[in-house]
């Protein structure tokens, strides 16, 4: 039996190094795309840079031509005041006094200003960008405001989803997506995304980023603070709300209504149905981005037997997430199988098959020492997971955390291999698989 599971998992093995190799491609792919847009972009070239969806004061941004004349006698938001103030800063936490640190725009502006930015403008074509950083001495928190202003409405919504997709497909190393929301009652739309770091022994630095639609406007309202577990969405709502009642009067889109922020993932819009890198659980030994390819379906390590093909489902295949610039063994990665199947009930036999499989691994192969490392349930999500061992009979062991979970017709099946080194706690293990499942609703 140890030779049979060494063949499966060599199968995966190929897949993850077959991943990398794909994956670098890709980078540099887009990174050569990104420079010809920056290039290309002139007056008109905005839809194509969002194919997915001045100075301090009121100069243009350089090098805008041939949008030039119409930036320049532009005066929508050519006045700093309209930024966000140290009173406007206050909704962020009323503890200790908020000063503001520095503002920017334009070519002045720094490179990057807030989480998963890619590059210094979202509209390289707009008529002008501020930047404005905020801290409290007291808290040691930090904010910013990031307002990119569109020649109009039309392009300010292409820019917003531009924003958006940069943080859905977050590539900043050692950075998760914690929790999501969208809100209403503050610009035409708009979301909140809180990103955790590598926590340390007892707090976690947590970045909540708003982005807002207000008429010709993309706004951007980050938050940074330590904290013991995820904050909620609502001081940045609220400093978020009060920011853009300040600017929407000369750009458009003032809302409507209360604020209110409701839960709900950012869209992972380049795999729909699997995990957006960010959603990878982090290790403090890998401070590379994750990136993820297609990979082979497999019957699993030994101990699942799938059998996908014999079961039936309606569609299903596999992504594995690997770290290409990291310094980590082949091996390490990580696999999310999602099948759809095409009733609930056919999908919940599906599940418990496997999980019986899993439960009564250690009788049916020799060479295997399972442990369940918890059950996952949620409202919707219900599964379980363990950790297996196998013994190879030559003094080696392998070892892997397994999980299963399901949520009406579908079941994602997810695999991670423990190495030296390089392991996660239980915990994370079975969030990451209440997010791979969440994430299954989008495969269509």
């Amino acid at each position: 039996m140890a030779g049979s599971h060494r063949g499966q998992r060599g199968g995966t093995r190929a897949a993850a190094r077959e991943a990398r190799r794909q994956q670098a491609r890709k980078r540099n792919q887009t990174i050569a795309a990104g420079v010809a847009v920056v290039v290309l972009v002139g007056g008109g070239g905005v839809a194509a840079l969002n194919a997915f969806g001045g100075d301090n004061g009121s100069g243009p941004k350089a090098g805008n031509s041939p949008s030039d004349d119409k930036s320049s006698q532009s005066n929508v938001l050519a006045d700093d005041k309209v930024l966000l103030d140290a009173t406007g800063a206050k909704a962020l936490g009323a503890t200790g006094a908020w000063t503001v640190t520095g503002t920017a725009g334009g070519d002045s502006a720094p490179d990057t200003s807030f989480a998963c930015q890619l590059q210094r403008f979202a509209d390289p074509a707009g008529l002008r960008t501020w930047v404005r950083t905020l801290q409290n001495a007291t808290t040691k928190d930090t904010a910013v405001q990031y307002i990119d202003v569109s020649n109009d409405k039309a392009t300010a919504a292409k820019t917003y989803s531009t924003v958006v997709h940069w943080l859905s497909q977050c590539t900043t190393p050692q950075t998760r997506l914690s929790a999501g929301y969208t809100t209403t009652g503050v610009g035409d739309s708009g979301v909140i995304a809180v990103f955790g770091q590598v926590p340390g022994a007892k707090t976690t630095k947590y970045k909540t980023v708003s982005v807002t639609l207000t008429g010709q406007a993309t706004m951007v309202v980050e938050h940074d603070t330590t904290a013991a577990t995820p904050p909620r969405p609502d001081l940045v709502l609220a400093a978020t709300s009060a920011a853009a009642k300040k600017i929407c009067s000369e750009t458009g889109g003032c809302g409507t209504g209360a604020p209110l922020a409701t839960p709900a993932l950012l869209p992972n819009v380049d795999t729909p149905g699997f995990m957006a890198p960010v959603d990878l659980p982090l290790l403090a030994e890998v401070d590379k981005p994750w990136v993820s390819a297609p990979a082979q379906t497999t019957d699993g390590t030994g101990c699942e037997k799938l059998s996908l093909k014999k079961a039936k489902p309606k569609k299903y295949g596999t992504i594995t997430y690997v770290t290409p610039e990291a310094k980590v063994p082949t091996e390490f990665g990580v696999d999310d199988t999602v099948a759809k199947f095409p009733t609930a009930a056919l999908a919940s036999s599906f599940l418990d098959k496997i999980r019986k499989n899993v439960d009564a691994c250690e009788k049916n192969v020799s060479n295997a020492q399972v442990e369940s490392t918890g059950t996952v349930k949620t409202s919707t999500v219900s599964g379980k997971s363990w950790k297996a061992t196998y013994d190879s009979g030559d003094g080696k062991k392998f070892h892997y955390r397994i999980g299963v979970a399901g949520a009406g017709d579908r079941v994602v099946y997810l695999l991670f291999p423990v190495l030296k080194d390089l392991d996660i706690t239980d915990a994370a293990f079975n969030d990451t698989l209440v997010r791979a499942v969440d994430r299954s609703a989008a495969y269509k």
